[in-house]
């Protein structure tokens, strides 16, 4: 028989709080560090995946862990499954390749991904706890509105991009297909869905997937390619939800600056449906093969005052346009000129050219000039570029390199 062990009253208080300490210490998620050997199949199996590119000499990354593995134990909670929503990082000292794959140009940027999927928008939002376990959520809510009665068509928000499908049954893979697509684009577009008896009437052909465009006097567009075809069906879409002449506001101002384009955009006021209307044509027609060389864009007059007067322009003169290179603003003429038959064209190459930098600073260029007349410089300073300032701030940002910009 072993003998008896007695403990101190002091060794019992320590081994009770030591107990005490093991149960109630919460278990801490280690973050999936991510490297070129996994990155793919970590990230391809994850059905959304926010990925921290992080470097450890940045304050910024230092501050931003502890609040990064605390959203990861939070949401862990919420969805235990390991492939359901994983928080990754990456040392992009360690791992350049990979920042470069994914053009990390600030620390620390954060991504989310789809199954693989890098979305086109970042997190930008406030670093803490709360708001990224309440993005996550977000990303993981339905972002598909089921349709109980068609009758629910007549009352859309025709302010929006209303995309609808129609199917016979919810577990087909039409409908998987229309759901990988709306997890992408959720934010761009509102999509809507009804099945069996209640889109029976408008599956007259088959399951089908409607375009319903802003206002109400665009007529209804109708996908004709494969739904079984995600890249058909992809790309359809987003060409109906991501607009050639997108709008500027204040939320996504950093995430347009960050694109590295040029702007050309028109103030208008917000009520100036026409005005609007006459520069999106004049885009399309004129513009259409300088997509990913510049980007258009619209912006309410009231909200932009600064740009304007920046220009010397207030919100009576609008509608105005304007080209912001992000290091000057430049001017158009009147806005009727944009009418004129290549003359926003030429505006654009004249930014492209430099042409509109070297007359800003030294006059016309001399092939503008009447024969004989004399040239001379005309000294002036053109007005600096307004929407720079919404660009990655350097008090939230370790910034890796400027923009070399016209």
């Amino acid at each position: 028989m072993n003998p008896a062990v007695f403990l101190s009253l002091s060794d019992v208080r320590c081994s009770l709080l030591l107990l005490v300490t093991w149960v109630f210490t919460p278990v801490t998620t280690e973050i999936t560090s991510l490297d070129t050997e996994n990155i793919d199949e970590i990230l391809n199996n994850a059905d959304v995946a926010l990925v921290n590119f992080y470097a450890d000499w940045c304050r910024f990354s230092q501050m931003l862990h502890p609040i990064f593995e605390e959203a990861s134990d939070v949401i862990k909670e919420e969805y235990p499954h390991k492939n359901q929503v994983v928080f990754a990082r990456v040392d992009c000292d360690q791992h350049s390749d990979i920042a470069q794959r994914y053009r990390i140009s600030k620390y620390p940027t954060l991504k989310l991904f789809r199954n693989g999927m890098m979305m086109k928008r970042e997190y930008r939002g406030q670093r803490s706890v709360k708001a990224l376990a309440d993005y996550i959520r977000q990303q993981k809510s339905d972002p598909i509105q089921e349709i109980q009665d068609l009758a629910e068509i007549t009352t859309l928000d025709r302010s929006k991009r209303n995309i609808i499908g129609y199917f016979e049954q919810k577990d087909s893979d039409n409908y998987r297909i229309f759901e990988r697509v709306a997890s992408i684009l959720h934010d761009d577009c509102a999509f809507l869905s009804a099945f069996g008896d209640v889109s029976k009437p408008e599956r007259y052909s088959g399951d089908n997937i409607i375009y319903k465009p802003p206002g109400h006097s665009a007529p209804d567009m109708v996908y004709l390619g494969s739904m079984t075809h995600f890249d058909l069906t992809y790309n359809w879409i987003q060409d109906k939800c991501v607009p050639l002449v997108r709008e500027i506001t204040f939320e996504n101002g950093e995430e347009l600056t960050e694109e590295g384009l040029p702007f050309l955009i028109l103030f208008h006021m917000k009520e100036d449906t026409e005005s609007l209307e006459i520069f999106q044509n004049e885009v399309a027609r004129q513009l259409i093969s300088e997509k990913g060389t510049i980007n258009f864009l619209h912006a309410d007059c009231d909200k932009f005052r600064h740009p304007l007067l920046h220009i010397q322009k207030t919100p009576a003169d609008c509608p105005v346009i304007a080209i912001d290179s992000f290091r000057h603003m430049y001017v158009f003429g009147d806005f009727q000129d944009v009418l004129i038959p290549g003359k926003l064209k030429q505006f654009v190459f004249d930014l492209h050219s430099g042409k509109l930098h070297r007359e800003f600073h030294h006059g016309p260029d001399p092939t503008d000039t009447a024969p004989g007349e004399q040239v001379q410089d005309v000294a002036s300073s053109p007005p600096e570029s307004s929407f720079q300032k919404l660009a990655p701030s350097e008090y939230r940002y370790t910034l890796l390199r400027d923009r070399d910009e016209l």
